[in-house]
């Protein structure tokens, strides 16, 4: 897993340059960021963030491609208006900042975020990504919310207390091979776990050759070109499942 000099991966890849092309609404007692395509829809997807915060280009960027597949994407601010992370920021006291934020403790601000997306946006076709602590969030959702009918979890730190056995409808986990902080052994034993409790759809992919920690939300393929494959690849893996499942 991490290291203490710096506990968490995700300062690692690139910051975009990307102006959003969504707005940002109030859902309840959280904002969001919500990006909707042309064509009137019921499809949705919650876009989870990183340490980093809902206001992330990155992870605006996300949402605003799942709107140009046809569906709305959605980014709450999860952290409820706390501050973000920032790479700037001090890691030994990364610890005690994370315990404020508990990717598991969320069911708050999803229950608006779902009330929004049904009766502002008519969503009734639902599914969430997450990105690293959002990945974490993810899995937490999918054993929670039977209304959310796909999940992709990108990078999300394992615990080995983890229960994968009460998912609730398909999850698709997504990591890189050569992931620091994510040690393969543990991916072996999350597969195992799901394997053993299988009750729904699930997928355990790893991305050979790949070392940034969240490679499909953290790299650019201009600037990146020997990633660009896993990259394109990645983000099409996950569109794939999100239209298979939801």
């Amino acid at each position: 897993m991490a290291n203490e000099s710096r506990p968490c991966p995700c300062d690692m890849g690139d910051r975009f340059d990307y102006e959003s092309r969504g707005q940002e609404v109030q859902a309840e007692h959280i904002k969001a960021y919500v990006c909707k395509p042309p064509a009137s829809t019921d499809k949705a997807v919650i876009v989870i963030h990183d340490i980093f915060g809902w206001q992330l280009p990155n992870t605006r960027y996300m949402a605003d491609m799942l709107a140009a597949h046809g569906c709305i994407g959605i980014c709450p601010d999860f952290y409820v208006g706390r501050e973000a992370w920032k790479p700037s920021d001090d890691w030994s006291k990364f610890d005690d900042w994370l315990k404020t934020r508990d990717a598991r403790k969320i069911n708050k601000e999803a229950d608006a975020v779902l009330k929004y997306l049904k009766e502002q946006c008519g969503a009734k076709k639902l599914g969430v990504i997450g990105f690293c602590w959002g990945g974490i969030a993810v899995r937490h959702l999918m054993i929670t919310y039977p209304e959310l009918k796909a999940g992709v979890s990108l990078n999300g730190l394992i615990k080995d207390s983890d229960d994968m056995s009460n998912l609730l409808n398909p999850t698709f986990f997504i990591f890189v091979e050569k992931d620091d902080f994510i040690p393969l052994h543990q991916v072996t034993l999350l597969e195992q776990k799901l394997k053993k409790n299988r009750k729904v759809s699930y997928e355990v992919k790893i991305y050979p050759g790949q070392t940034t920690h969240g490679f499909i939300h953290c790299r650019r393929e201009d600037i990146n070109p020997q990633d660009k494959p896993y990259i394109e690849g990645g983000r099409k893996d996950m569109i794939n499942w999100l239209n298979k499942y939801r």
